[in-house]
């Protein structure tokens, strides 16, 4: 079982997320490399909404095909490109999370690979088999 941790010491969280969270020993680690807002057919979305739901969706497929599920997510690292998108990425972000409410860190950067994409994101998983 995990633990979170939000010490009355340390402003709360601004969102839906815990400052800690503890994984017990014998947690297997799943750990995803950024995705980002495209489909199968290339095509990306040209709103923030759409592309963070394609990224959460391909990490959904990728803990489905590790045994696990976003009740596993322990931290979620998102990056996106403008900083009015943080309300419509942050609403994804929460449909898909599930409690204890994962560690979360939310970036906004100058870019990525193509100009088109406005948000990548990132997770890590444990789950005791």
């Amino acid at each position: 079982m995990k633990k979170t941790f939000n010490p009355a010491s340390v402003r709360r969280p601004f969102g839906n997320y815990n400052h800690g969270l503890l994984v017990p020993p014998g947690a297997a680690l799943l750990v995803t490399s950024g995705q980002l807002g495209i489909g199968l057919d290339d095509a990306v979305p040209s709103d923030i909404t759409a592309q963070a739901e394609l990224c959460f969706e391909a990490i959904k497929a990728i803990l489905e095909e590790a045994e696990m599920s976003f009740a596993d997510v322990i931290r979620i690292s998102g990056f996106v490109t403008r900083r009015e998108d943080f309300p419509a990425y942050m609403a994804v972000r929460d449909r898909y999370t599930l409690d204890p409410k994962p560690v979360s860190t939310l970036l906004v950067i100058g870019g990525f690979t193509r100009p088109e994409f406005l948000v990548e994101v990132e997770v890590t998983a444990a789950k005791i088999f």
